[in-house]
């Protein structure tokens, strides 16, 4: 198993990013990073608030987001964090230019039904929709793997683990 990968699980909220992004690091030995963690207290705020985040509120913890990911390039990481355009990903690949982008595929029913049941997350569902508007599936050129969430976070993360050996 490749333990130098640097991996982002991506994907918009409820499609399950942390949970797969857990599972996966410990399937493959590495840390993990839930990206959420690395945003300021401005961010958090304005979601809580149900306020959507704007490019100039991203581009900041974009960056941290792919610090991370090259201080762990000795070690292989697996962060989950949203990257919903190329821009945002361009900007992780600036300092991971290495990174591997799972994207967490699923439709906006199960994503909400996810989210309406969801609790103690400061992301409230009302930016689904926003969140999808937003969001750039993965193009041509990128690195990267998509995977539905139609199934059972174990069954997709031995998917990926059998993909990525």
């Amino acid at each position: 198993m490749p333990q130098l990968l640097q991996i982002v699980v991506m994907g918009v909220s409820g499609s399950g990013k942390s949970t797969i992004g857990e599972l996966l690091a410990a399937g493959m030995h590495v840390p993990f990073v839930d990206a959420d963690d690395l945003h300021p207290l401005t961010n958090v705020d304005k979601m809580t608030a149900g306020i959507p985040l704007t490019d100039d509120d991203r581009w900041p913890w974009l960056k941290k987001v792919g610090e991370a990911m090259a201080a762990a390039s000795g070690t292989g990481i697996v962060v989950a964090c949203s990257a919903l355009k190329r821009s945002y990903r361009d900007a992780i690949r600036a300092a991971a230019p290495e990174a591997l982008f799972v994207y967490l595929d699923g439709s906006r029913e199960l994503l909400a039904s996810r989210l309406g049941h969801r609790e103690g997350h400061f992301m409230p569902a009302t930016l689904l929709d926003s969140q999808l508007e937003a969001l750039e599936p993965l193009g041509d050129g990128e690195r990267g793997i998509v995977i539905s969430i139609d199934h059972s976070p174990e069954a997709i993360v031995k998917t990926l683990l059998r993909e990525l050996v």
